[in-house]
């Protein structure tokens, strides 16, 4: 079996190619040791290159970082449809804080159909979008504080789907603000309270969930109060508020969707 120059064990079949041999060897010597070095190693050759058959396949972006637990930060919204399009009677107002100004005065406006795209865009964490929902909802609430005959009662039943939207993606963010918007509501049109008890089936699961959610800073000061973020004082204020607004049969439709509540009035 031929040998590296210089002395040393034979050659691995691997490493067997014609320029391991002495310049003077004749071609058939050559492949004659070559064939011997085969048989003795058990080796036949390297053969082809992998044409990857074999290999497995795994689809494109299996190993990119999934965010199935995240809120999607470009949700499909009917707010961001009709902004982009032109529909809304808004337009951005850009100074130190982003703001909006209204084309017509909010009370003038369609409430059965304005109310339900506003409360949709409250799914939306991204600018302008996530202002112009907050705010234009501030706006047409407040502007129906008090309006007989009211604006708000013929438009709950359409926001009661993009409201539980809003409420069962479990992020804080959306769902302090929601939260926020059903308390305005509330506040602003007292028979909207009594027209909400049928809807307490769709609402007040993801308030159960969230009820005994608050900070535990023990003696410490919670010095972000005045955001409005703390999810479990949120559902009791909004919970205690239905009570109030909802008429007799308020605090027994709260106890069947929340055992451990009890009533404000006891």
């Amino acid at each position: 079996v031929p040998r590296v120059p210089g002395g040393g064990e034979p050659l691995s079949p691997q490493a067997y190619t014609m320029s391991n041999f002495s310049p003077g060897m004749t071609y058939g010597r050559k492949q004659q040791l070559m064939d011997r070095s085969v048989t003795m190693h058990s080796f036949w050759g390297l053969g082809p290159p992998p044409s990857g058959v074999y290999k497995k396949k795994h689809p494109r972006g299996v190993f990119d970082k999934q965010h199935v637990f995240e809120v999607n930060k470009t949700p499909a919204t009917m707010l961001r449809r009709y902004f982009e399009r032109g529909d809304l009677p808004i337009v951005m107002k850009h100074g130190a804080t982003l703001g909006i100004e209204w084309k017509v005065e909010p009370e003038r406006l369609d409430y059965v159909y304005h109310l339900p795209i506003f409360f949709d865009g409250l799914l939306e964490k991204t600018d302008p979008y996530a202002t112009i929902a907050y705010v234009g909802l501030q706006d047409m609430l407040n502007a129906a504080r008090g309006k007989e005959p009211s604006l708000i009662a013929p438009a709950l039943p359409s926001v009661i789907v993009p409201m539980k939207r809003a409420l069962n993606t479990k992020d804080n963010v959306i769902m302090c603000r929601t939260i926020n918007m059903l308390q305005l509501m509330l506040r602003c049109d007292l028979s909207v309270g009594e027209m909400l008890v049928p809807y307490y089936r769709q609402l007040l699961p993801v308030f159960n969930l969230f009820r005994s959610n608050n900070s535990n800073l023990g003696d410490g000061i919670d010095y972000s109060q005045r955001k409005r973020e703390n999810m479990g004082d949120l559902v009791m204020e909004t919970l205690e508020l239905m009570e109030r607004t909802g008429g007799e049969d308020a605090f027994i439709n709260i106890k069947y969707m929340i055992p451990t509540y009890e009533s404000v009035f006891s």
